[in-house]
This record gives structure tokens, sequence and C-alpha cells, in this order.
């Protein structure tokens, strides 16, 4: 567990100014950090949820659901600031192993919202909610070290 805690936290010997102490968020606790990444992480479900959940009330349910769902997405997203830190999470957001899905994923919580307050295109924001779940989906499958497994398992499902 001490092993854990050191990686979560990159733990360095050196001492830190409180700029960097804030952006790594090792200065919290370990306790802390994984009790608001739960707090994120369940409040980005509960969001996306109710988004879900309000997408079958008219007339403003496709604006709700747009606003919720991404909002969901993005808040799951930044829990894992939480763990390692907001700097160490968007350097990992931009390696390239992730960095397509990184950059789709991103491109689409801007696109969905364009599409519902903007162009005022509702089918439009729906497809993009999706896109934004399948970039979600492939961003936590670039974490796995088996992802071609799970690839050749996903074509062989629709080919």
């Amino acid at each position: 567990m001490d092993k854990l805690r050191r990686v979560l936290s990159g733990h360095e010997d050196e001492e830190q100014g409180l700029t960097a102490q804030v952006l790594d968020s090792s200065s919290l606790s370990f306790g802390t950090r994984v009790k608001w990444f739960a707090i994120c992480f369940a409040g980005g479900i509960a969001f996306s949820i109710l988004g879900s959940i309000l997408l079958w009330f008219p007339p403003a349910g496709t604006k709700l659901f747009a606003v919720f769902y991404t909002l969901g997405n993005i808040a799951a997203l930044s829990s894992t600031c939480f763990l390692m830190g907001p700097v160490k999470q968007l350097k990992k957001m931009f390696e390239p192993t992730r960095l397509i899905a990184t950059i789709v994923m991103l491109i689409c919580f801007i696109c969905t919202l364009c599409a519902v307050f903007w162009w005022g295109k509702k089918g439009l924001a729906i497809l993009f909610c999706i896109l934004q779940f399948l970039a979600m989906t492939w961003y936590l499958f670039s974490f796995v070290s088996k992802r071609d497994a799970i690839l050749k398992c996903f074509t062989s499902c629709l080919g």
C-alpha cells in the first residue's frame, strides 16, 4: 500500500514551492485524495445519469442532456487529478498512446455544447455525446497494457 501511495503522490525528496505542491496534489493526504477522487468520479456518473434521464423531458431535454452528460464526463475525467495531480494528469493525457483519444474527447466536449446552444442541432448534440462516450472508452483503454487484444475483440465482434 505504501508503494501505491508513493506512486500516486509522485513523492520526491526535494522541497517544493507552494504552487508546485498544489499542482502536484501530493500535499494532500492519501486518504483525502482518494475521497475527493471518489466524490468527483461519483458526481460525474450522477451527472451523466441525470442527463440521460433529462433527455426524455421535452422541450429542453436535449439541452439539459448535453450539458449534464458533458459535465459528467469532465468531472469523471478530472477526478484523477486528485490522485496524481493536474500537471501529471495533463502529461499523461497527451502521451502518444492516448493523444488521439484525448483530442477527440476534448473536441467532442466542445462540439456537443456548440451543437446544442449555438447550432441548435439536437441530433448532432446526441451524436457528439455518443462520440464522447466512445472517445472516453478508448481513452480509458489506453491505460490498459493489453489494448491491442481489446481492439481485436471489438473488431471481431463487429466484423
